[in-house]
């Protein structure tokens, strides 16, 4: 099979070669084929602990012309473009995932690592490049800078089975949403013909287009929630996809009004993922999937983008590069952040070395390819390498240094999947609870529940069988329940389920909150 990125011009006269049914066949014949490849990897990637952008990655390598599919592939403003689309369905998913209150006591330090931490990585990183490794300035800042991005994605992929504390958690994924957009910032002004500006007005911009996507994104994101929580539609499959609209809108605005759209849709996705929306676990599944498939879709383009015979040349320079990121501008941009907020040395190591690079550095890298930067096919080899190298050794090692720490601890009682619907008309709410295995709501008698008044479990399905309930009835897992609150009462109802989910029948005597009002 060959195919090209650009399609041969037509000459004089001539009309171009219409695209019809038969190509659209066939191009979703090798696109579901890439998807179904690609899910059956996931689950190489689980066991192995990679991430599973390697996978992608290398399925991309394997269609590209070095490959077994001799696709040929060299547009790198099209790679751009939906590189930049499949960021920000990304980032969206990681907002919507983003629990405030693991993050809320992380926002100092996480803004620190973000900021601070990104121009301590970018000079420790681009003068190695430079000193090093030759190359010229513009270059090693353009690397320095995409190379300073950490991946959020990738880190949780390697870690979720081991529970951590939630400082390290709400850390490290805050400041994966956050420093996207300054060394977006930072690497297109380093590609930008011409001499960079002086460094007090560069963190100028980079300040003001914060500010403006700040604000922005809590705005779109507010407001889409109060619109969605005080709107009935008419079908729940709407919810997710006004979710998904209102977090690309908010990039959307962001980017127009020159500010980060990069931090516009993380904040806005944020801010819905805790309003606690209607038919909230069937949002988290579209968002879910559709972050799936953006993963997919731009890491198998990136992987036919790469010319493997051409990075011999380049494989020790990434390596040196690598070294100096990993062991020193990394650490060191940790310890100069973190240790005014007293964070212990051991979550301070596990933070150095956590800081994986994936989707965001490769794609960034494409920025001096398209601006015509010289040198920029260098540029985009030693990113390449550096990601997949160093991915290969921190990822299946991120684990074991964090049990070496002493990090990981047992997990906590799984959280109750609660899903809303609105009841417009009748003022009121049916709230859908599943109570998962290792639940402690299991083994407690209805009555024991002590939901506030204005609400009651209204009906139990078990085992494919359902009834409704009486004073009397002890719940199991696996159980669904339907219940039933009206508006007023619909928060504390739910915060009532969550807390005996969490401590049982003594919960609220215990310190696990859900007081009944």
């Amino acid at each position: 099979m060959h195919m090209c990125a650009r399609a041969p011009r037509a000459r004089a006269g001539e009309r171009e070669p219409p695209l019809t049914v038969h190509h659209l066949n066939q191009l979703l014949l090798v696109c579901s084929l890439v998807l179904l490849i690609a899910v059956a990897a996931v689950r190489i990637s689980s066991r192995s602990g990679l991430p599973s952008l390697l996978v992608y990655l290398g399925i991309g390598i394997a269609m590209g012309q070095d490959g077994i599919g001799d696709v040929h592939f060299d547009n790198a403003e099209l790679t751009q473009v939906i590189g930049y689309a499949a960021l920000v369905v990304i980032l969206a998913e990681g907002g919507l995932g983003t629990k405030w209150k693991e993050i809320e006591p992380a926002l100092p330090s996480a803004t620190a690592l973000a900021l601070a931490g990104v121009a301590v990585s970018v000079g420790v990183t681009a003068s190695a490049a430079h000193f090093v490794t030759g190359l010229e300035w513009r270059q090693a800042l353009i690397i320095g800078a995409v190379v300073s991005s950490t991946d959020a994605a990738a880190v949780f992929s390697v870690l979720r089975k081991i529970p951590l504390p939630s400082r390290v958690t709400g850390t490290l994924e805050a400041e994966s949403g956050f420093n996207d957009a300054p060394v977006v910032i930072l690497v297109v002004a380093f590609s930008t013909a011409g001499p960079v500006d002086h460094w007090y007005l560069l963190l100028g911009e980079i300040a003001l287009e914060l500010a403006i996507g700040a604000a922005i994104g809590l705005a779109v994101g507010w407001l889409g929630s109060w619109g969605l929580r005080h709107v009935a539609l008419p079908a729940s499959g709407l919810y997710p996809i006004a979710v998904m609209a209102i977090a690309i809108t908010a990039y959307a605005a962001g980017s127009l009004a020159h500010g980060s759209g990069f931090l516009g849709v993380y904040l806005a996705s944020m801010v819905m993922g805790n309003a606690k929306l209607p038919h909230w676990p069937a949002t988290r599944g579209f968002a879910d999937g559709l972050g799936w498939i953006a993963q997919i879709g731009m890491f198998v383009l990136l992987g036919l983008l790469v010319t493997p015979h051409e990075l011999g040349d380049d494989v020790l320079p990434a390596l040196v590069i690598g070294l100096v990121l990993t062991m020193v501008a990394r650490p060191v941009s940790v310890f100069l952040c973190l240790t005014p907020f007293r964070v212990p040395w051991q979550e301070q190591t596990l933070m150095s070395w956590a800081g994986l690079r994936g989707a965001v550095p490769i794609i960034l890298a494409t920025i001096p390819m398209v601006n015509g930067v010289d040198g920029s096919r260098r540029i985009f080899n030693i990113v390449f390498v550096l990601v997949v190298v160093y991915t290969l050794v921190q990822g299946p090692t991120l684990p074991w240094l964090a049990r070496t720490l002493r990090l990981g601890g047992d997990p906590e009682a799984a959280d109750l999947g609660v899903e809303s619907a609105p009841l417009e008309r009748l003022r009121g709410h049916l709230l859908s609870v599943a109570i998962p295995e290792e639940s402690k709501m299991h083994g407690v008698e209805v009555n024991e529940l002590r939901l506030p008044a204005g609400s009651a479990v209204t009906l139990v399905v078990r085992d494919g069988a359902s009834f409704v309930p009486l004073p009397s009835t002890v719940l199991r897992r696996g159980d669904e329940l339907l219940v039933v609150a009206t508006d007023p009462v619909r928060d504390a109802a739910e915060k009532r389920l969550r807390a005996v989910g969490h401590g049982g029948k003594l919960a609220g005597w215990l310190g696990t909150g859900g007081d009944v009002r």
